[in-house]
């Protein structure tokens, strides 16, 4: 501790050890550290990606539901566990903090994982053996006490990884302090190496995962899943003396923005004074703004500054909260209110990721997949194809595209975060676009072969399977600029109190992703049903005679349209102003 007395510029403003000390910047947190908080989200992801796939395949061929219903199902369950992650974000940042929030989400969804493989090992547990491709059988569906368990093994994994998408990344972002230039490209570097541990875990999850789901029986592959997840666990608790962590404050930042709100609407008739300077602002030499951030007032949403109007008679020392905000909180509900257009124009982004989770996956199972002549890619590890694409993308991207367009720009992360969402929402178009295309092809391959009534997996149709991977492949890079851009975006505009349920933001565009494709499927199907013989674009259980190609093409229409709506919002959109990062860059540029 002396040490740290002598070198007062070493300690790290606001952060603490777990001892609860000012974190140290040599010992805690940086690089290094997070590299075990990448570590957890890479055996986490191990555990859960091939879920998102395969699931489709169990609840259909196990548990006896129908093919659009099992996607629905599916499409519910991850969606659930995007939406999740509200909750616990403003539960770690208020209650239990971001680290507990961790080791106790990872928890959960160790024991959900361990009560589906337990389900999975006992057949009394399960509905009986049967053919779901054969239309002359009725398979039992799952019911009662055993439907009971494989839902609440399914939303115990939604809640822990709710959890650890809600605290894991913030948790990380922590250990860089952004207003030291060097941390704060290390910070932007986090933020892609996130999605690297992602696809790593994700690769091991869709090859090996899927490979013993598939060969070694379900039972194993869940218990794979569980294994995994204990590591993940461990491997996180080990940095806790490393860690820098964010002290708990009682109040809720998200509440107070709902202040803000609240004030501006019982405020609304009172007049605004000319004077910015004359609206409520803690005093800054009092002793309670020792701890408070302040930010300046703009000229932007002006309506809410009625919600910081002070009237004479409010002199008393504690104003009530719910009619009286201080500028700051006003400008952070400004930031919030700003964000929202741009985070409404990237929910399409997941409408079109879903249908490659579910439909895609039901293509592959009618074509090709061998490899050579013995090797065959199971459909369920299809996705690996954009998943190892980004594994030499990502670290491209951070190491070479970055600091090139950096010198060009001066801006730290290369480009802008809303150009770099902006690429992603035309590429993910253009995959819609392509796997339409596929599809015709596909369908075409069938109709040739007269084999549209070919059982699927049993008789695959004479193309290969790698023609799915051009729109899988689109999709991947589309992915990385947005998503990532997206989790930048949020977490750097976002103000302190708020920083990790700014990540959530994106959770919940993925969540209402997720949501909506579920509902736009049966919207498609129940306004196609006269027209078409399968009652529905999408109906039944034959994919050949269905009309998926429509329904991607309808997705891209709707892509495209969406980025026109997101290039209106992104071009008026004012950045909040940053501490003294930027200078510092842009004189290293110039040298």
């Amino acid at each position: 501790m002396e040490k740290a007395d002598h070198h007062h510029h070493e300690l790290v403003e606001g952060k603490v050890d777990w001892k609860g000390r000012t974190a140290v910047k040599k010992t805690h947190g940086g690089m290094k550290t997070s590299l075990l908080i990448l570590g957890a989200f890479g055996f986490e992801n191990i555990a859960t990606v091939s879920l998102a796939v395969n699931l489709v395949t169990y609840f259909n061929g196990v548990m006896h539901f129908e093919l659009a219903d099992a996607a629905n199902e599916v499409t519910n369950y991850l969606g659930t566990s995007y939406i999740l992650s509200i909750l616990v974000a403003v539960l770690a940042d208020t209650y239990i903090g971001r680290f507990k929030a961790v080791l106790i989400s990872g928890t959960v969804e160790l024991l959900g994982l361990a009560l589906l493989a337990i389900q999975a090992h006992y057949p009394k547990l399960k509905p009986p053996l049967c053919n779901m491709f054969d239309p002359t059988t009725h398979c039992k569906k799952i019911e009662g006490g055993d439907a009971a368990i494989l839902f609440i093994a399914l939303y115990l994994i939604a809640m822990g990884t709710a959890g650890l998408k809600a605290a894991l990344p913030s948790h990380g972002a922590d250990q860089f302090d952004d207003k030291e230039p060097q941390e704060a490209r290390n910070m932007s570097s986090f933020f892609n190496y996130l999605l690297l541990a992602l696809c790593f875990g994700g690769s091991i999850s869709l090859t090996l995962g899927v490979w013993i789901q598939d060969n070694k029986g379900w039972d194993w592959g869940f218990g794979f899943g569980a294994i995994s997840m204990f590591v993940g666990l461990i491997t996180f608790a080990s940095g806790l003396p490393k860690y820098r962590l964010h002290p708990v404050k009682k109040t809720s930042a998200i509440i107070e923005v709902v202040q803000v709100y609240v004030a501006a609407i019982r405020n609304r008739k009172l007049q605004l004074p000319d004077d910015p300077l004359e609206l409520y602002e803690l005093d800054k030499d009092k002793e309670a703004a020792i701890d408070s951030e302040f930010q300046p007032q703009r000229d932007i949403f002006r309506c809410l500054d009625k919600a910081a109007i002070q009237t004479s008679a409010g002199n008393s020392e504690t104003p009530n909260p719910w009619k009286l905000c201080r500028v700051t909180q006003v400008e952070n509900a400004k930031i919030i209110l700003g964000m929202v257009p741009i985070f409404c124009c990237t929910i399409i982004m997941t409408l079109c990721l879903a249908q490659l989770q579910t439909f895609s996956i039901e293509q592959g199972l009618t074509m090709d997949t061998s490899l050579t002549k013995s090797f065959k890619i199971p459909p369920a590890s299809l996705p690996i194809i954009p998943v190892a694409f980004l594994l030499i993308v990502v670290p491209v991207y951070d190491q070479i595209f970055v600091p090139f367009t950096r010198k060009i720009t001066g801006i730290p992360t290369g480009i802008t975060h809303l150009q770099r969402v902006g690429v992603g929402l035309v590429l993910s178009s253009l995959s819609m676009a392509t796997a339409a295309i596929m599809e015709v092809k596909r369908k075409g391959v069938a109709r040739d072969h007269n084999m549209l009534d070919a059982i699927p997996i049993l008789q695959p149709l004479p193309i290969s399977v790698f023609w799915l991977s051009i729109q899988f492949f689109i999709f991947g890079i589309a992915d990385m600029f947005t998503y990532v851009g997206l989790l930048e975006f949020f977490y750097s505009e976002a103000p302190k109190g708020l920083k990790s349920v700014s990540t959530c933001f994106l959770w919940c565009s993925m969540a209402l992703g997720y949501y909506l494709s579920s509902i736009l499927v049966s919207i498609v199907n129940s306004a196609t049903k006269g027209s078409t013989k399968s009652r529905g674009w999408l109906g039944g259980n034959n994919i050949n005679r269905n009309h998926l190609n429509l329904f991607f093409m309808l997705l891209s229409i709707l892509s495209l349209i969406n980025f026109c709506f997101y290039l209106f919002f992104a071009k008026r959109y004012k950045y909040r102003s940053q501490s003294t990062v930027v200078p510092e860059e842009s004189n290293k540029a110039i040298d």
